[in-house]
């Protein structure tokens, strides 16, 4: 190609890319138009923040300078000045604010990110920002213009089969970011708060998720009605081998029928997994997790007073209750089962400590005294205020709950969806079909032969 013919490829050339920026340009104006309100504020605002990076950043001390001049700076002679050198950002948006990613420099890296970043949440208008690690050589710096924990939000069940098992999604984080439980290896999980700040509510998202596989089965002791027609799990009955109400007689018979499955699996399961623990090959449709839900947990171990001999007996029920339970917490984990205590609060007298300090995981949703959110989250919540739930008692909290994070120091705060009583109905009553009893299943399981691990 001769360089006249290379001229007369330069209007060609700048129709293209005129071309391109016009049809970016109509992009991004058709999905700025088509955004609601708070996204479009964050559109904005992470405009802002990729004009204004290269100047805030040497002001906040996240640049860094290089006085080694590159090998042909100085062909003329002359001294190199040093070079001040900027991170790379690239910033995306969402409804509640921006997320950036930046490259570490030499001397600038995620403990520097995260000195500034109160810095940061001044420049960039935010109610808080976050820095943390993505991989080597790279921080993510989270900014939230307003507070997600206020936004209260819907969960609708896709009734697909979850990918992985035992893991319970549980909402959005103070940072908008999605939180999830790794309820792997647990055996059991407390939850705390008052009434109808959404303690029940949570559970209804994880039946609602975990219902449509088979490799899950549920049980419930709900304290709060006498029948099973009546209050929060009447829809989810008939998504469970087991449901009792307040009567202690009753709950004492569910909970002993759950030992006597515990200590079946226990004794069976090299025999039919192959394995030490369900954990290692996974729960399956033949040897399910199962899912014990209690509900006003107070209701079945309160410590009854009294020299009558209905009191008497009342009392020697909730001891007995307690030892069943204590049973399936501490000896549960390994053959597949998990115990779900949820109570206003979680203390002594609600759950026995011997319950409640063996159970890894807590949530506590808004509480009325130091004592209570101690109670729920242990003593390490004084030293976290931000995230005590003494503080979540506004409406506009109504469905957050504090929980202490998984293989990290600290707690956080999580905003729990709400789901819809109809969708709710709709799982329980497609995925009936698939409950199964897992005595049952024990029973007519089949030991391993090398290759199957079950009937």
């Amino acid at each position: 190609m001769t360089l006249q013919e290379a001229y007369g490829l330069v209007p060609l050339v700048a129709v293209a890319v005129l071309a391109v920026l016009a049809g970016w340009t109509v992009w991004w104006t058709v999905r700025y138009v088509r955004a609601d309100r708070m996204t479009r504020r964050s559109i904005r605002q992470a405009v802002r923040v990729r004009v204004g990076w290269k100047r805030l950043a040497p002001m906040i001390k996240l640049a860094a300078t290089d006085r080694t001049p590159p090998p042909l700076a100085n062909m003329d002679g002359k001294p190199a000045k040093p070079r001040v050198i900027v991170p790379a950002l690239k910033v995306t948006h969402d409804r509640y604010g921006v997320i950036g990613h930046a490259n570490c420099l030499p001397g600038v890296g995620l403990a520097e990110f995260q000195k500034a970043a109160p810095h940061i949440a001044n420049a960039w208008r935010c109610t808080r920002v976050a820095v943390t690690q993505d991989r080597p050589g790279q921080v993510v710096i989270r900014g939230v213009r307003v507070d997600p924990l206020k936004f209260p939000t819907e969960h609708h069940p896709t009734f697909d089969v979850p990918e992985e098992s035992a893991r319970w999604d549980l909402g959005l984080d103070e940072y908008a970011r999605p939180v999830s439980l790794d309820l792997t290896q647990v055996p059991g999980v407390t939850v705390a708060g008052l009434p109808g700040f959404g303690k029940t509510s949570l559970v209804n998202r994880l039946l609602s998720d975990w219902a449509p596989s088979p490799a899950v089965q549920f049980a419930c002791a709900d304290g709060k009605v006498s029948a099973a027609h009546e209050g929060d799990y009447a829809d989810w009955v008939q998504r469970m081998f087991a449901f009792v109400g307040d009567d202690l007689e009753e709950a004492n018979d569910l909970f002993r029928r759950l030992v006597e499955l515990r200590r079946g699996r226990s004794a069976r399961v090299r025999e039919v997994l192959g394995v030490k623990s369900v954990w290692d090959v996974g729960p399956s449709e033949h040897w399910p997790l199962v899912v014990l839900v209690i509900d006003e947990a107070h209701t079945y171990f309160r410590d009854h007073k009294g020299s009558d001999a209905r009191t008497k007996k009342l009392a020697a029920l909730a001891a007995e209750n307690a030892r069943l339970v204590e049973d399936l917490v501490k000896k549960g984990r390994s053959v597949g089962m998990l115990v779900i205590l949820a109570t206003q609060k979680s203390t002594g007298d609600a759950i026995p400590t011997f319950i409640r300090d063996v159970c890894p995981i807590g949530l506590s949703f808004a509480q009325k005294t130091a004592e209570a959110a101690v109670a729920a989250l242990g003593e390490e919540i004084r030293e976290w205020p931000d995230a005590n739930p003494i503080s979540l008692q506004d409406p506009a909290y109504v469905g957050v709950a504090s929980m202490n994070r998984q293989s990290e120091p600290g707690f956080t705060r999580v905003r729990t969806p709400y789901v819809p009583d109809s969708d709710a109905a709709e799982v329980a009553r497609r995925t009936g079909h698939l409950t199964a009893d897992p005595q049952k299943l024990l029973d007519v399981s089949a030991p391993c032969n090398g290759i199957e691990r079950a009937a």
